[in-house]
């Protein structure tokens, strides 16, 4: 590839050559999942049977150990070269494991916490678990959640609907943030819950554009029973916080992997394509495609693969960010919306440019390029910000006018 990218760490090693073993195995079936609009439960299988779903699982409790975010942006550019949807999925689950293993980490042994963490992450090594998380609603954003849980003697009481629930249908649980008040006042809150918990429906709405076998349809909560001890804290409701910045940077950043790895995919079919035709060897026009598209490549891969090393030293220096300033949490925040912008835009230039070049047979439903067209679409929508709110946030970042919400 234009500019190879490398694991950071020997956890990182291992699940990336995981991941590499399935790339064609994923490229071999996904063409059947976009056409029935229907996850592939063969992938899951696999990413659990060869330790990718329990990645962040630590080595003690029987996973690969992986700490790296340059290594699980890395994995998830891998899978997407095989199947974009079932890379963003995985990712889901990949980020609430993530957590629940900084939590073991954190909390002395025997603790609530950290037995709580401990079993998670055990079902996790045994293939039990598997982990949907979402943030998303209509007609709000990260900051502000309708979705609320309200306190009762019995638990919390969840109501709302949440909405590209990526993985739903196979998962065991849900995680996602919800709105809570209590005497401390009005929170956003992480609630991990099963699938089978009272209340709680399956939409079966997914119909999109693309990334079709990732399953994100949307799921609804009606008075949902959930232990007072299933909620932790994570910020204040409608406001930036340092967690929440450093949270929504570090679970987003792995999506963009799954723009590059779609636009590495194009960019291979063409350069195979054109390499194979005599004629088209011959062509300026070709020659100057493939450059921009080269060039465009070594960009997004070189972007991503700096922001995976600062995310590293950030989160060594400031012991997971928990030591993170909320200035620190901005500039995190910023230079994440620096690389997805980058991304996005690259690699949905190089697919449309590797279309270019296919002639009319990409325009095709069998031709491959098809489905890469439409899957490196979702990349520019997801929070946050879209293209629409990004510049901003970055201009007043870069002036210090830090936005509260």
């Amino acid at each position: 590839m234009s500019y190879d990218i490398t694991p950071a760490t020997p956890a990182g090693e291992r699940v990336i050559a995981a991941a590499t073993g399935l790339i064609e195995t994923f490229r071999a079936r996904a063409d059947a999942a976009d056409r029935a609009n229907e996850i592939c439960v063969e992938n899951y299988t696999d990413m659990q049977s060869s330790g990718i779903a329990a990645a962040f699982v630590p080595e003690e409790l029987g996973g690969l150990g992986l700490r790296s975010m340059h290594d699980w942006t890395l994995t998830i550019a891998t899978l997407a070269r095989g199947d974009g949807s079932a890379a963003i999925a995985i990712s889901m689950h990949l980020s609430a494991t993530r957590g629940l293993a900084a939590i073991y980490r954190a909390n002395e042994a025997g603790s609530a916490p950290h037995v709580r963490a401990k079993t998670f992450l055990e079902a996790v090594v045994k293939g039990e678990l598997l982990i949907c998380s979402t943030t998303t609603e209509r007609g709000t954003d990260n900051l502000h959640p309708l979705s609320e849980a309200i306190w009762s003697e019995e638990g919390w009481r969840l109501n709302g609907t949440k909405h590209f629930v990526t993985m739903s249908p196979l998962a065991s649980h849900v995680a996602t943030n919800v709105r809570m008040r209590d005497g401390d006042g009005d929170h956003i809150a992480n609630v991990l819950l099963p699938m089978n918990t009272e209340g709680l429906r399956q939409l079966g709405d997914w119909d999109a554009l693309g990334m079709r076998a990732s399953g994100s349809q949307s799921v609804q909560f009606e008075n949902c029973l959930v232990p007072h001890d299933a909620l932790r804290k994570i910020g204040p409701w409608g406001q930036w916080s340092t967690a929440i910045l450093v949270n929504r940077t570090l679970a987003n950043v792995p999506l963009v992997g799954a723009s590059l790895g779609i636009a590495e995919t194009a960019f291979q079919y063409a350069l195979q394509g054109q390499s194979a035709d005599q004629k088209a060897r011959e062509r300026p026009g070709v020659h100057h495609a493939l450059a921009e598209m080269e060039i465009s490549l070594a960009t997004a891969q070189s972007i991503l693969a700096r922001l995976g090393t600062h995310l590293d030293d950030f989160m060594a220096a400031t012991k997971g960010g928990s030591k993170a300033t909320y200035e620190q949490g901005h500039e995190l925040m910023k230079d994440y919306q620096s690389a997805k912008w980058v991304v996005n835009r690259h690699a949905i230039d190089i697919v449309s440019q590797a279309m270019d070049l296919s002639g009319g047979g990409g325009y095709l439903s069998r031709n491959p390029l098809s489905r890469l067209y439409r899957d490196v679409r979702a990349g520019p929508f997801m929070q946050p910000y879209s293209p629409i709110d990004a510049r901003e946030y970055i201009g007043k970042v870069l002036l210090g006018a830090y936005p509260e919400e």
